[in-house]
């Protein structure tokens, strides 16, 4: 078997042909053979946009009421250790590899994608630790990915918008309905989507799951200093919060659904008033909407559909002025780069379109095409975020703004850069 984690991660690449392969039996099987259950508490969090943030708000309270945590992620930015947290530190490389042996000695001759097997060694990591509680963000939908092949004991789900199309359908009843599939009958069932698709409400209710619903049985109210949150089914009202250590006003929704997950899981993993506020000081998770220190202003963003553009920019217009911003601007081919650019139009002042890599990437000429076809001219492009980094660097002023977003590879390349060179 490989004997380093790198050699791991280049194994389990080439187990299976596609990148992406949706379906359950293929975990199922290999589950089984591990034989392994959790007695800790399971909630299992999707969504659109906003899972990374709920889950870290989980993570960080539920730390804070000292429950030992086991957190499941995707993808990573910079090390496949922020994938797998145990008791809120990154798994270190012998647990990851003990895990990956394991998995890959029970699976024998069923062939694994990238994200199954990340999944099952996650949850061997999680299963050998001793854990209190287990939160698993979803990778892709719901319904077929990896991580629904473990029950949950509370579902939540963040948003639903149009995002990965080609694998859940193109619409957002269709989306919704795949992401409802996270749900279990009587098993609470949190969304906090304002607006949620028919669809995941006839599922949710078809199948009996406990459904509560931001604005009808949860929600939250803002202050300019506090916030309050409130829950109707269990009558729960908690006022005088501290707003969340994530930046933007999207993270109240965010921070709304974990604490009614909390709220449904009161009797097995209660938490008090000063830890749900000491919870949501200390979170933290790097590129979502994360401002680093300096001049000029520098915000990295992960944001990579049209939904989360629309967020970004009322973000970027919340914050104090700013003479210019500069784009560094990465995507995926196969997303919905034209509907990314639209709402930020009018945030942005000189784009920095930048390729990246791998077979999905889309190249900087493809972005600069569709900048045009906006009547946006390109300041340039790129063969790395890196260097469009550095362009925007060496052109903005004290006073201007630079925007590093579009996706993941995007934000991870420049912080690799700026680590590089601090």
């Amino acid at each position: 078997m490989p004997e380093t984690l790198d050699a791991w991660l280049a194994h389990i690449e080439r187990q299976h042909s596609q990148p992406i392969a949706l379906g359950l039996e293929r975990v199922l099987a290999v589950k089984e053979r591990l034989g392994l259950t959790a007695t800790a508490p399971v909630i299992t969090v999707g969504g659109t946009n906003g899972k990374g943030s709920t889950c870290a708000m989980l993570e960080r309270i539920l730390l804070a009421a000292g429950y030992r945590v086991g957190l499941y992620t995707s993808p990573h930015l910079l090390r496949y250790h922020e994938r797998v947290r145990i008791n809120g530190a990154e798994a270190d490389d012998a647990t990851l590899c003990r895990a990956f042996a394991e998995v890959e000695t029970a699976r024998g001759d069923i062939p694994l994608t990238y994200f199954e097997f990340g999944t099952l060694a996650a949850w061997v990591a999680f299963a050998r630790a001793g854990l209190d509680a287990l939160v698993l963000e979803v990778g892709l939908g719901g319904r077929l990915d990896a991580v629904n092949a473990f029950d949950t004991d509370c579902a939540v789900i963040t948003s639903v918008d149009l995002d990965h199309m080609d694998y859940l359908g193109g619409t957002r009843e269709a989306i919704g309905r795949e992401k409802a599939g996270i749900f279990r009958a009587a098993v609470p069932a949190i969304v906090a989507d304002p607006a949620p698709p028919a669809a995941l409400v006839a599922h949710a209710e078809k199948l009996g799951a406990e459904l509560w619903l931001i604005g009808r049985d949860f929600g939250y109210t803002g202050g300019q200093l506090q916030w309050q949150y409130w829950n109707g089914p269990r009558g729960v009202r908690r006022s005088g919060l501290a707003y969340p250590a994530l930046r933007g006003t999207v993270q109240l929704a965010n921070a709304s659904a974990c604490l009614a997950a909390l709220d449904a899981l009161a009797g097995r993993l209660p938490v008090s008033m000063q830890e749900i506020r000491r919870g949501l000081i200390e979170v933290e998770l790097p590129g979502r909407f994360q401002v680093l220190p300096g001049r000029p202003t520098v915000v990295l963003d992960v944001g990579h559909n049209p939904q989360a553009a629309q967020v970004l920019a009322a973000n970027l217009g919340g914050m104090g002025h700013h003479s210019r911003t500069w784009a560094v601007f990465g995507m995926l081919r196969d997303k919905d780069i034209a509907g990314v650019i639209g709402p930020l139009r009018g945030r942005v002042d000189h784009w920095l379109p930048a390729s990246l890599e791998g077979p999905r990437a889309a190249s900087a000429s493809h972005l600069a095409g569709l900048l045009q076809a906006q009547g946006i001219a390109p300041y340039g492009t790129y063969a790395s975020p890196a260097a469009a980094y550095r362009a925007a660097r060496e052109a903005a002023a004290e006073n201007d703004r630079i925007l590093v977003f579009g996706s993941f590879l995007t934000v991870a390349d420049v912080l690799r850069n700026l680590a590089a060179q601090p």
